[in-house]
């Protein structure tokens, strides 16, 4: 080869399209297994489902002509509960009236995320992930994807149960759907939290004892008595395994208000997989598939919304917007039989991987989605009605029933495999007789605008549920 030639190549790999030609337009890269919103449990930023790899849009025969969303509040406060085991711990790492060190040396410049006792509790609006603007946001992102479901002058109706940052995210995700429209055309609905709603209600509650592993639980991993000593050591401190566990809930919770949290870098990756793990635990033995609870309760509302998806919309309606607590989410998904795991996890150990992460999940602002598809024939598929799982923006394919476009569950199919499996609310939890016996609010709702916005200040009151 030629001088001439090695200068002509040369030039070439520095020019625009030798740039472009190094581009990767599929990124090698997944880092989000290491991400720590992965390991927040419920108690961080929304985070999507990572799924499987299927296609959030339609198949391109198909059409949603009905949606269902049962999603939890935005990203909020702590409860005044945890608050007060987070200022406790705070307490013995700020009393030392000495300055701190090495990882901890950054918090004579830091403070308490919280304002005062009365933002306990109360969604967030500040920073990045706040609640509020979470919420709006995916009620813009819904328009943008179920507007066609909306006739632009029919009352849109909108459920929440009855504590106040779940009313407060109904109205936030109301006004990013609705825009301008929201004023006339939402119809907000309370559906207060008392047990006497018994079967009427976005949060049931079974009146029988569980039996389940919920009460062994200690919030403690092993590896959390290494961490105490480290800190310990670091700074001569006196913090317990307690102390850490609370500690790393706090920082959770910092970046539901601000745009970090350095409380997040005082712990390792390891750590933070097993701080994950003791909210995976939470969520599988006491409100998931490890409670003989849950099913019941989870069948409220997948059989209430098995019968809107069987009445289609021109009868039932197209848009069922809710929204309740992400203990509320869990039993609906382990009912359908949706993330439930083979094993049962461990209480002894960490099992790596393991098969129920709740980050994925019921994330703050976590939500379950279920689309009716009205679908053309192709070669590959009849002409019908199917049924999609949408699980924090990821496609979920039901196991046993999957082979309709998009991997998704024919109609039919899917209504006899609800009914095959769900078990019946009011024997199974001894649902007392005076009590509502199925949910009716479905049906006949509220259709005026009076609880679109606050009528007076609601003053903060720590178990908030009705206006």
């Amino acid at each position: 080869m030629l001088v001439k030639d090695l200068v002509l190549i040369a030039g070439l790999l520095t020019s625009a399209s030798a740039q472009a030609y190094k581009e990767k337009p599929y990124s090698q890269e997944f880092y989000d297994s290491y991400s720590v919103l992965k390991h927040y449990g419920g108690n961080g930023p929304y985070s999507n489902n990572p799924g499987v790899g299927i296609s959030r849009d339609p198949p391109s025969n198909c059409e949603v002509d009905q949606v269902m969303l049962l999603s939890r509040h935005g990203e909020r406060f702590p409860d005044p509960s945890n608050g007060a085991a987070m200022e406790a711990a705070l307490a013995k790492v700020t009393g030392t009236n000495k300055t701190l060190t090495g990882s901890l040396a950054f918090v004579a410049d830091w403070e308490y995320f919280v304002p005062g006792e009365s933002w306990y509790a109360q969604e967030t609006w500040t920073g990045p992930y706040n609640g509020l603007a979470d919420l709006y946001q995916r009620g813009n992102n819904y328009r943008n994807r179920y507007g066609h479901l909306w006739d632009g002058a029919s009352i849109v109706p909108i459920f929440s149960s009855g504590y106040e940052r779940i009313i407060n995210s109904a109205r936030a995700f109301g006004q990013g759907f609705l825009g301008y429209n929201y004023t006339e055309s939402a119809a907000l609905n309370i559906i207060s939290e008392s047990n006497t709603q018994g079967a009427d209600s976005l949060t049931p509650s079974c009146y029988t004892n569980a039996d389940s592993k919920c009460t062994e639980l200690t919030n403690v991993m092993p590896i959390f008595y290494d961490t105490a000593a480290r800190l310990n050591a670091e700074n001569g401190l006196n913090l317990n395994v307690s102390n850490i566990y609370s500690l790393m809930q706090m920082a959770a919770f910092e970046l539901n208000a601000r745009k970090d949290s350095p409380w997040i870098h005082v712990f390792t990756e390891d750590e933070w997989y097993a701080y994950g793990y003791t909210q995976d635990l939470q969520y599988y033995h006491c409100y998931g598939p490890g409670s003989n609870t849950t099913n019941p309760v989870g069948a409220v509302y997948a059989n209430a919304t098995l019968t809107l998806l069987n009445q289609g919309p021109k009868k039932a309606g197209s848009m069922f917007w809710n929204f309740c607590h992400d203990t509320n989410i869990t039993p609906v998904l382990s009912a359908m039989g949706i993330s439930v795991p083979t094993k049962s996890l461990p209480l002894d150990q960490v099992p790596v991987p393991h098969q129920y992460r709740s980050g994925d999940l019921v994330p703050m602002g976590g939500h379950l989605v279920l689309e009716r598809m009205t679908c053309k024939a192709t070669t590959t598929y009849e002409a019908g009605t199917y049924v999609r799982v949408v699980v924090n923006e990821a496609v979920i394919p039901i196991d046993d029933c999957q082979t309709g476009p998009g991997y998704s569950c024919g109609l039919n199919n899917y209504t006899t495999r609800l009914q095959e499996m769900l078990p019946d609310f009011a024997t199974r939890c001894q649902l007392p007789a005076e009590y509502p016996q199925y949910l009716d609010f479905f049906w006949n709702y509220n259709k005026t605008n009076t609880l679109n916005y606050q009528n007076g200040p609601i003053s903060y009151q720590e178990g908030f549920t009705t206006v």
